[in-house]
């Protein structure tokens, strides 16, 4: 399995609105991926703190997409691509960091 990670970095002056990420595109992302075969699942984190109390969380958002393979994800996600990141400025202003992990070990 695969999972690919949109990181959004908890960048001092940037702008995430979690309520609209959340509440409005999240529920369009999820509507358009999950209607391919390869989908298996999707979280959405909102970051609260850093490993030390009192610090602030490495990324103020995470969302971790589950496909059977990199090439079902990109099946799924290129025919969605501008509608999905035009909706972007809605909710942010921070360029996010993807990472493609192959999952060794999920319970």
């Amino acid at each position: 399995m695969i999972k690919i990670s949109m990181l959004y970095p908890n960048n001092k002056g940037s702008r995430f609105n979690v309520s609209y990420y959340v509440e409005t595109h999240m529920p369009l992302s999820i509507k358009l991926l999950s209607a391919h075969p390869g989908f298996k699942g999707v979280s959405v984190e909102h970051g609260l703190g850093g490993g030390m109390p009192g610090t602030d969380a490495a990324y103020v958002a995470m969302c971790h997409y589950q496909f059977d393979s990199v090439e079902n994800f990109m099946a799924a996600f290129t025919p969605h691509e501008a509608a999905l990141q035009d909706d972007m400025p809605n909710y942010t202003d921070i360029e996010p960091v993807i990472q493609i992990n192959e999952v060794l070990i999920s319970r």
